[in-house]
């Protein structure tokens, strides 16, 4: 895959890339704070495509949004739809991972007459919460919005540190090879002092807060019977904690034009098991019916 970026209102999202004009259209969502190189393992095996993976707003290269702001679905809504105005794109194919996936089934559902196709990988909607949870919730991120402003970030000496922490990361433990990956691209170079240079994470700390507001169960299955393109969600086997089955399955079960596909495998199986998840997709998003 090679650099690209694209400049939208919010600033420069940077990606990589792959595939010739002409090809079906397929624009990559990763995970929550992983990067475009969540797809370079994959891309390997995916032919017949013209493949753009971004990294996401304040992401491994790209933008942060601006002070005051928050990371939410909907804003990242926007920025999709802006990447792809900016590749000129009117319709174009989805393919998500994890967050990346949760952002795909908005944009699929808000705007069907340009998302042709969607693959979503381990996750499907958004994560829904109870409405007894709302207050608790808001109050939590509020505080923790409030405090950031005296955190630092942690500076390693080295990058073996942050790719041990990547492979035991809440956003799912991973191989070695696959953290590096995002590590790589997910690390800028900084001053320690005038004689020692180190490195230190580049996603903007505001992804860390909590989420303000989330969805009812109900309207999570709202959204996911909204999704009107054909759709070809994969899971991994066992199943994450937070997706559970039978849920995640009666999820898949709600799309008008969608099929499930269960592989043994971790939250990162296209990164971990990348012929077994290009072999799932097929020629599903090479199509043009």
């Amino acid at each position: 895959m090679r650099e690209t970026t694209l400049e939208i209102p919010l600033g420069r999202l940077h990606g990589l890339r792959q595939g010739d004009p002409g090809q079906p259209r397929v624009l990559a969502l990763h995970g929550w704070l992983d990067n475009a190189a969540s797809f370079v393992p994959l891309a390997a095996h995916l032919h017949g495509i013209e493949l753009v993976a971004i990294d996401l707003p304040g992401h491994g290269r790209s933008a942060h949004l601006p002070p005051g702001a928050d990371y939410s679905f909907a804003a990242a809504v926007h920025s999709v739809l802006d990447a792809a105005d900016a590749l000129g794109w009117e319709r174009f194919a989805l393919l998500g991972h994890s967050m990346g996936a949760g952002i795909a089934s908005l944009v699929a559902a808000a705007c069907p007459q340009r998302v042709e196709r969607l693959v979503a990988i381990e996750a499907l909607g958004a994560l829904p919460d109870i409405p007894e949870n709302t207050v608790r919730r808001l109050r939590d991120a509020v505080a923790a919005g409030r405090a950031l402003a005296g955190k630092r970030l942690r500076v390693f000496t080295d990058l073996e540190t942050p790719v041990r922490a990547r492979t035991l990361a809440l956003t799912g433990a991973m191989d070695e090879a696959a953290a590096r990956l995002l590590v790589e691209r997910g690390v800028r170079e900084v001053l320690v002092d005038d004689a020692r240079r180190g490195w230190e994470w580049s996603s903007d700390p505001r992804l860390t807060l909590p989420t303000m507001l989330r969805m009812t169960e109900a309207q999570v299955r709202a959204l996911i019977a909204g999704i009107e393109c054909p759709t070809r969600v994969i899971h991994a086997d066992p199943p994450q904690p937070y997706l559970p089955e039978p849920r995640r399955s009666e999820h898949a079960a709600l799309l008008p034009r969608g099929e499930l596909v269960v592989l043994p495998g971790g939250h990162h199986l296209h990164m971990e098991q990348p012929q077994a998840v290009a072999a799932a997709i097929g020629d599903f998003l090479a199509r043009r019916d």
